[in-house]
């Protein structure tokens, strides 16, 4: 498996980042860094996350990074990594 990371996804580690540099920008790198790293797991193991069966026919998971969500896919030989969210905004939608 190979993992690539969607423009959306970057964007949102981008911004990610910049809202928690404004506070403390180790902070920030400690937390972006973590969540560049957690999902390479996904490579040799790309079930592992929850699958979200409201994408059916696409293989759409969900993976819990501490506080944030990793909404990936399984394209054949590569997981794609979508996009991030803080899982406090999810709960309150």
């Amino acid at each position: 498996m190979e993992l690539k990371w969607t423009n959306k996804a970057l964007s949102d580690l981008a911004r990610l980042y910049e809202f928690l540099a404004a506070e403390n920008k180790q902070a920030a790198a400690k937390t972006v860094q973590r969540l560049t790293k957690s999902p390479a797991i996904l490579i040799s193991n790309p079930r592992l996350g929850e699958q979200l069966f409201e994408f059916m026919p696409r293989e759409v998971r969900r993976l819990v990074l501490g506080d944030y969500e990793l909404r990936y896919e399984i394209q054949g030989p590569v997981v794609l990594a979508c996009c991030f969210q803080l899982l406090q905004f999810i709960k309150q939608r």
